[in-house]
């Protein structure tokens, strides 16, 4: 019980990113989403290094002694290892791209540089520069610059070296960043029948480096993309005469400062140019410092994906249940419904705030927010029930990694709208995605809400795996209400939270209740019954919960695991009675549902969750579990857990050795789980 985990979570994380990369190169996926998968590809390492990166950083500063005897020499070795890894990851990223842009170039979608412009697409070039890009550039000449200036770092450069001739000795460095927050990175050129000829950004601003120095008499450039990650973490001081929205404010203006974590640069780039960015950024050799192809910031071809042609997706559909009634609140008031997004449409969400911002006798809503799109129907509802005359509470969570502008938007937005919104708990995310409406029919109060896995965000829920269910179970009713009074005024009424019968909350009861369903497991599988876990996960790595994962192995407890990311369990140790099966799934949507079965001796236990095994998760956000009680409602869980273990088209075997290995068909009907669970809820009847 004492051995260490099989590997850390950063090295596990980039095993996942391994998979996604799996997918851009899958010939049998369309050439659409294996760009999309390239994209995704890039937006998450530069979320590791800004997030996951930064923290093992933060480790090796601490000026604990103890603390660096214990971890020093294991974070820079994982740090080493780390480096390795994205290193050979970007080598296959190189190749990939290299063969999906033949392939572009068979579908007629030419990606044209500015070296490879006809006339007329030089004239279209230079007007468009002139009247759309122009204005947007100010170049600066870094060797003069008295102070460095702080730069975002979701943003790419170019870094240009400038003489007056070819011959000549005296060079200058500039840089530009690319306006891509503004300008479209992608801009359609004049183009054959039949084709489509397409130059980025970055090239456009390359061809007319001439014109844009003019003045001061270079004509030979050599310009090279560059970037820079810096650490995202928002530093909340303990300034007790600062209010909590202010200290979020502060912490975003000062990420512009944090450190650097990677820099990510054209491999061909003019070497006293790079040491010179090197030196000006504060970069060093403690930095992963990542040598790569031309293009920069591939998130962008996620995008750009939009002009391919693909095979028609599913389309989300009506839960059949909610199809036959006129009113969604009506349904849930008899039954409980589980949605299972983005199978079925998320508009059943819409409806059901829209139904009680309507109804006269609804008096009251209560909803957690963590992520919100853009242009938010979920907040519209919110706005119309307070306009209304409803009190309606949110739960906004700030600090939301990335989303902290936007949800500070909404906030004031909202309360604008006589919203009343709380944000959230120092040193707690609220990561709980639930909803409490409240009505009263003469003399009786009834209530009905939501427990959900995922955000409430129409944009995303078209992309992620995530189960919402919708019920009146007045003992769930009655563990909500408790839960939003210790979110709405935690110093008076946090005890509230240790008096919930029904749910799992953490950082309350939720750990001391997994360990005891797993205790029980262990139980009943040493006095000779039949002992099972399933788990579906984002990602498990907390330490304590895999040591009781290991007991339960030892003592026989068949256990399966249906893991996206993260995954720090050795799977085949000597001392099991059977290794643990466990699995990765990596498809068109991102498997983002978190759901546990315990088979407790045959009356089977089944939890949906917004929480995955982490520590985080467990001890620092409040994340709520419900139990599934309808009995359909658990078969129809259970038969989806059946259908995921059963993929053998997109999963991928976790093991200790990080093969990311395909699960074989072996000359059986393929299973891909994501199309098996569209059919098989989309044949559901109500």
């Amino acid at each position: 019980m004492d051995k260490k985990l099989i590997l850390s979570p950063e090295v596990s994380w980039l095993s996942f990113n391994a998979r996604v990369l799996q997918e851009a190169e899958d010939p049998t996926n369309p050439l659409k989403s294996r760009i999309r998968f390239l994209g995704i590809y890039s937006n998450n390492r530069d979320e590791f290094f800004r997030i996951r990166i930064a923290v093992v950083k933060q480790i090796l500063k601490i000026n604990n002694k103890k603390i660096k005897s214990v971890y020093g020499k294991k974070r820079q070795k994982i740090l080493k290892q780390i480096y390795s890894i994205v290193l050979k990851q970007q080598q296959d990223f190189d190749r990939i791209w290299k063969k999906t842009n033949e392939e572009l170039k068979k579908e007629k979608i030419f990606l044209v540089n500015e070296k490879q412009l006809n006339r007329e697409q030089k004239k279209f070039v230079i007007d468009y520069f002139d009247q759309e890009v122009n204005s947007s550039i100010i170049p600066l000449f870094i060797e003069n610059i008295p102070q460095w200036p702080s730069f975002k770092d979701e943003n790419i450069f170019l870094g240009i070296v400038m003489k007056k001739s070819p011959q000549s000795s005296d060079k200058k460095f500039a840089i530009i960043e690319i306006p891509t927050k503004t300008h479209s990175r992608f801009i359609y050129l004049p183009s054959a029948p039949g084709e489509q000829n397409i130059i980025l950004l970055e090239d456009l601003i390359r061809f007319n480096l001439p014109k844009l120095f003019s003045y001061l008499g270079y004509t030979d450039f050599e310009a090279h993309m560059f970037k820079v990650t810096k650490d995202a973490e928002i530093d909340v001081d303990d300034d007790i005469s600062t209010t909590f929205i202010e200290k979020i404010e502060t912490g975003l203006k000062k990420r512009r400062n944090n450190n650097p974590i990677s820099f990510l640069y054209d491999k061909k780039m003019n070497k006293e140019l790079l040491r010179f960015l090197m030196k000006k950024f504060n970069i060093s050799s403690k930095n992963i410092i990542i040598p790569g192809g031309k293009i920069r910031n591939f998130r962008d071809f996620m995008n750009f994906s939009s002009i391919l042609r693909s095979p028609p997706q599913p389309k989300p559909f009506k839960h059949p249940s909610l199809a036959k009634t006129i009113h969604i609140t009506d349904l849930i008031l008899q039954q409980d419904v589980l949605l299972h997004f983005p199978y079925h449409s998320f508009n059943s969400i819409i409806e059901l705030l829209c139904e009680a911002a309507m109804d006269p006798e609804v008096k009251n809503i209560k909803i957690t927010a963590y992520r919100l799109a853009d242009n938010s129907k979920i907040c519209n509802a919110l706005i119309n029930a307070a306009r209304a005359g409803k009190q309606v509470h949110v739960i906004l969570e700030l600090r939301a990694s990335f989303d902290e502008r936007a949800n500070l938007e909404w906030k004031n937005k909202l309360e604008e709208e006589g919203v009343k919104v709380f944000v959230g708990i120092p040193h707690l995310k609220v990561h709980a995605k639930i909803c409490l409406i409240q009505k009263t029919v003469g003399k009786k109060v009834i209530q009905y809400g939501f427990i959900g896995t995922g955000n409430l965000n129409e944009k995303t829920v078209l992309s992620y795996t995530d189960l919402f269910l919708l019920t009146s179970d007045r003992f769930i009713m009655a563990d909500l209400n408790r839960i939003f009074k210790a979110l709405e005024n935690p110093e008076k009424n946090w005890s509230q939270l240790s008096l919930c019968k029904t749910l799992l909350i953490s950082p309350v009861n939720m750990r001391a209740a997994i360990f005891d369903k797993i205790d029980r497991e262990i139980k009943i599988s040493k006095s000779g019954g039949l002992a099972k876990i399933i788990v579906n996960l984002n990602s498990i790595s907390d330490k304590k919960i895999i040591k009781k994962i290991y007991q339960a192995a030892e003592a026989g407890v068949k256990i399966k695991m249906i893991i996206r990311g993260i995954f720090c369990v050795d799977t085949e140790r000597e001392e099991f009675s059977q290794p643990i099966t466990a699995i990765s799934i990596i498809d068109e949507y991102l498997e983002h549902s978190r759901v546990w079965l315990f088979h407790n001796g045959g009356s089977e236990e089944i939890y949906i969750s917004s929480s995955d095994w982490n520590e985080r998760n467990l001890e620092h956000r409040i994340e709520i579990a419900t139990p599934i009680k309808d009995k359909a409602i658990k078969a129809e869980l259970k038969h989806v857990l059946e259908i995921k273990l059963h993929d053998d088209v997109k999963a991928r075997k976790l093991d200790n050795l990080l093969s990311n290995e395909y699960i074989s068909s072996a000359g059986k009907k393929e299973v891909r789980s994501q199309l098996a669970i569209y059919r098989y809820l989309k044949n559901k009847r109500g």
